[in-house]
Formats: structure tokens, sequence, C-alpha cells
């Protein structure tokens, strides 16, 4: 199929938030501190987590290695925008947008599988606690956290291959801070059926699949708290709350951006939930899983203390 003008795209431009130059500064700095801060949060827990003999244990495994996903989660998307806030250059070379959307997608479904795999990790710690270092045994973990990664990359290629099979011509603004399905099934000039059939047929397996595999495991763990008592509830419940909490967000942003069809989808409401699950989830899941916990909270003051004695 020939593009009618003769002129394919070579390059996209990101519209981003806002075309109000006075705006472009609150921008910048917010998205900062936020990418600042879930940098800063992450990279710790990873250093906590390697160092400390105490938080040896699969729930901290997982834990980091969510971590890593989060940092590489965050950098695929947040410094380019940053660099596209303050800058009059807002465009994107076209193979470069579908790298980002690989690695988008790769990041972003791996850091799904993971969320779920934490969810296991709750519900043989409190439904089965007998069994728990058996079960969660180290290889068993890196098995676990390996087979996140293979579906996430293999999903990730399937849909990438998918757009690089449509074509694009005419209008080549995205209206979006980074290269997003919906978007650039919108820009496209191909019929976009078998790629919406794709996200519904296959997506809907690899994101969904996840999620009401956390629900079941969550009936069970609640089912299996009805037995505790009014303190071992309240134990219970503190570790799983900020994991269901984060989960809600997350998958409520995904589903409210990927499981609509393209003709419905609207770039505010894709950029305001992007927002939640591209930045704020990554940026907070250190934060409310991990810096609050109170074995945290010790390695972080034993790490300060050695770092202090080590410059005295």
């Amino acid at each position: 199929m020939e593009c009618d003008n003769g002129t394919e795209i070579t390059e996209f431009v990101l519209l981003g938030f806002s075309s109000q130059s006075e705006q472009q500064p609150l921008f910048f700095m917010t998205f900062l501190l936020m990418y600042g801060a879930g940098l800063l949060g992450n990279i710790v827990m990873f250093i906590l987590i390697s160092v400390d003999t105490h938080l040896q244990t699969p729930m901290y495994f997982l834990l980091r290695s969510l971590s890593m996903v989060d940092v590489a989660f965050l950098t695929v998307t947040v410094p380019q925008m940053l660099l596209h806030i303050m800058s009059s250059s807002k465009s994107i070379p076209f193979y470069s947008c579908m790298a980002q959307f690989f690695f988008f997608y790769m990041f972003g479904v791996t850091d799904i599988f993971m969320v779920s795999v934490m969810a296991l990790d709750r519900y043989v710690a409190i439904c089965d606690p007998l069994h728990y270092a058996t079960v969660m045994n180290q290889k068993v973990c890196g098995h676990l956290v390996a087979g996140c990664w293979i579906i996430a990359t293999i999903h990730s290629m399937l849909h990438a291959g998918l757009l690089l099979c449509l074509r694009y011509c005419g209008d080549n603004h995205l209206s979006h801070f980074f290269c997003d399905h919906q978007p650039l099934l919108q820009l496209s000039s191909s019929d976009t059926s078998i790629n919406e059939a794709f996200i519904f047929f296959e997506g809907v397996p690899v994101i969904l699949g996840p999620f009401a595999f956390i629900v079941i495991t969550y009936v069970r763990i609640v089912a299996a708290m009805r037995k505790f008592s009014a303190s071992g509830r309240r134990k219970a419940f503190s570790t799983c709350s900020s994991h269901l909490t984060m989960v809600v967000l997350f998958y409520g942003a995904v589903t409210g951006v990927y499981f609509l069809p393209t003709s419905s989808y609207s770039s505010q409401r894709g950029t305001v939930f992007a927002i939640m699950y591209t930045i704020i989830t990554p940026m907070s899941n250190p934060y409310i899983y991990s810096l609050r916990n109170k074995d945290v909270q010790k390695a972080l003051r034993n790490l300060l203390g050695r770092i202090l004695l080590s410059h005295s």
C-alpha cells in the first residue's frame, strides 16, 4: 500500500502536555522531582537488599527485582519527556519511537508480572508459612523473575512488530509525551484491525491474566485471615494493603488506556492515565512497599551509620 502523497513519516512530533510556554518550567520541575525521587527510592532499595544480610529473603529478592524494573520503566520515557519540555524540538525519529515503544512495553509488562509474583509470595507467606522457605526458595524466585522477563519480551516483540507492519504518512503529531500504542494506531494510514484484535485476544490474557491471579490470591488470603487473631489479621493486612493499593491504581490506568477501541481513545485521558502508571506507580513502589518497613528502615540506618563512620 502506497502513501497518497508518496511520502512516509520518518519522525514523529510528541505534543506533550501543553503548548503554553509559561507552563513548561512547572511541568519540568514537577516531573524532574518525581523522576529523581523514583530513581533514589528504587536505587536505595536495590543497594540495601544487596548489602544487608537480614534482607536476603524471597520477598526482598522480588522487591529488588521490582526496583530494577521500575528504574528502567521510569528511564525509558521520563528523560526524553523532560528534554522535550524544555526544548523547541519535540521530534523523535521513527525507529527511535518504535524502540521506545518496545522497551516501554517490555518493562511495563515485566512490572505487571512481577507484581503478580509478589502476590504469590504474600499468599504463601500468609496461608502456608511453614512451607514458605521451601516453596519460595531462591531458585524458584529466580525462575519466576526470568519467566516475567521472557513473557514480557515476547509480548513486546509481537506488538512492536505489528506496529512496524503499518504504514504512516501525512500527520506525524502524536498527542502524547511518549510513543504509546493507541496514539500510534490513530496516526497510521493502514487498517489497524489486526493490531486491535491482538490487543484484545493476546493482550487481555497477558495483562489481565496476572490481575485475575492477584484477585484469586487475595480472596484466598482474606479467607485464611478469618482464622487469625486480631493482631495476626492486622499484621497480615499491613503486609498486603500497600501492594493491593498499587495493583488497583496500576491496573485501573492500564485498562482505561489499552482495552478500549482506538476510535474511543482520548488523548487527554490517555495522558493522565499514562502519568499514573509510567511515573507515579514506579516512583511510589519503593516508598510504599519497602521504605516504611521496619526491617528496611533498620538496614538503611545501618548503612548510613557505616557510611558516616567511614568518612569520620
